[in-house]
């Protein structure tokens, strides 16, 4: 008999020590109530508490599973708290722009924990709560854009929500950290029609490119022409201006050799040069020679004598 009450005095002293015992892993809180009223937290560490009447308040909360393409819901009783950041991915939901066009939208929203007291006592069933207000929340921001600021604008709305987000659920004991749209997905309809848009300014782009190119190709042939005009009349200009100079030397030359006026012997030598011009053809031609022509031809004689006398 002693030892049956001895063997169930120690039973009840180890399920008391069970109970009286708490071992809080890192980053994990356990709550404390006693007599049925908050008490205290209970941090990472060994604890003791008294039994019976301190006890862990446990926690009901909803999780989103993904299996495959779809999201599976199940709730889960929780006795500690995870002060973890954590991420929670929201299924796909249909929104409607400020223009009346229905999009899809998949979002994550990374939350943490930081008062889990308010996190157990203000809110029941804090995830459930922060999924619903950002599906309300993420109506009223694409609500008030078009679907082409929605489309370009992803990461404003993931700034707007997660502001509104972070100030919402603040008296919950939770800091919202990033806001991030997954998929934003218009109807088939309107992606056909931005890929035609798409398309067709890719398009125009390359027709501008290829109109510039050639026009760039014309002014530059242009300006190539007009500088080989330039550099062939400016070396036709110096053949000229050499050739001058050269004939200004002969005449020089002329001039001081002859007595008088050397203009006749020049009138001569292009007389002469043109002789045999004049002559080619048939022999019944008949060269009329001018008569001023027939009167500097005789002049050629004295010609001769003057070069006699410079050799």
């Amino acid at each position: 008999m002693i030892f049956y009450i001895a063997l169930a005095l120690g039973l009840f002293l180890f399920i008391l020590l069970f109970n009286s015992v708490y071992l809080v892993q890192q980053a994990q809180v356990v709550i404390v109530e006693r007599l049925g009223k908050f008490h205290r937290i209970l941090g990472p560490g060994l604890h003791f508490i008294i039994p019976f009447l301190d006890n862990p308040r446990s926690v009901t909360w909803t999780f989103l599973f993904q299996e495959g393409r779809r999201h599976v819901r199940y709730i889960k009783i929780l006795f500690r708290i995870d002060l973890r950041e954590a991420v929670y991915d929201f299924p796909k939901q249909n929104v409607i722009t400020k223009d009346n066009v229905t999009m899809e939208i998949n979002a994550l929203l990374y939350y943490q924990i930081f008062d889990p007291k308010a996190a157990i006592y203000a809110v029941l069933n804090l995830p459930e709560a922060i999924e619903k207000l950002t599906q309300t929340t993420l109506r009223n921001v694409i609500g008030s854009m078009d679907l082409e600021e929605t489309l370009v604008s992803r990461s404003s709305i993931n700034e707007k929500l997660r502001i509104i987000l972070d100030e919402a659920t603040d008296k919950w004991g939770v800091k919202v950290n990033r806001v991030e749209l997954l998929e934003v997905n218009p109807p088939e309809d309107i992606r056909q029609a931005m890929e035609k848009q798409m398309r067709a300014e890719r398009d125009k782009r390359a027709a501008i490119l290829e109109a510039e190119g050639a026009k760039r190709s014309a002014i530059l042939n242009a300006e190539g022409v007009k500088e080989s005009q330039v550099l062939r009349a400016s070396g036709e200009a110096e053949a000229r201006i050499q050739v001058a100079a050269a004939e200004a030397q002969a005449i020089n030359l002329v001039k001081g050799s002859l007595p008088g006026d050397p203009a006749p012997y020049l009138i001569t030598q292009q007389y002469m040069k043109m002789l045999p011009e004049m002559t080619k053809g048939k022999n019944d031609k008949m060269i009329i020679l001018p008569y001023e022509a027939s009167a500097l031809i005789g002049s050629l004689a004295s010609i001769k004598k003057v070069f006699e006398d410079i050799k």
